[in-house]
């Protein structure tokens, strides 16, 4: 008896951990967020970017098509939105975030941008991993 109270005492220290994990990724990966939509708005693209994996593999689908690699969707986003007025405000309403594996979740969610050259508003499914204890954006598709 005393056995089976010792193996159900670490089956609950264990689970409580996994739920604390949990949520300290969404947490961070809420944070993450909250410093793109701060960077895109104060017109720092490079800023923004910092929150996507820096690799040749990255995919991006938008309006535009597919784009691949980081340097690609660094250029893309600079021509696009040229100026403070292009880039304007932007918010994210975030409706879920569910964990994939261990390293990885996905986000669904909307976007707003209020700008002088006018709003912009759409919806935006990410692929998020952990890459050396941080996480960082891997798949975006916006529209």
């Amino acid at each position: 008896m005393k056995n089976l109270f010792v193996l159900a005492f670490i089956l609950i220290q264990v689970s409580c951990q996994h739920q604390v994990s949990e949520k300290e990724d969404i947490a961070a990966i809420r944070n993450l967020l909250e410093t793109q939509a701060k960077s895109w708005s104060n017109h720092d693209i490079e800023g923004f970017m910092e929150g996507y994996q820096k690799s040749d593999s990255i995919a991006y689908f938008g309006s535009g098509g597919m784009r691949y690699g980081y340097q690609a969707m660094l250029d893309g986003y600079k021509e696009r939105y040229p100026t403070k007025a292009h880039t304007g405000t932007l918010a994210f309403t975030l409706h879920d975030i569910s964990k994939i594996s261990e390293d990885a979740y996905w986000v669904m969610g909307e976007y707003h941008l209020t700008r002088e050259v006018g709003d912009a508003n759409g919806t935006f499914m990410i692929v998020l991993k952990r890459i050396n204890g941080e996480w960082k954006i891997i798949g975006d598709s916006s529209c």
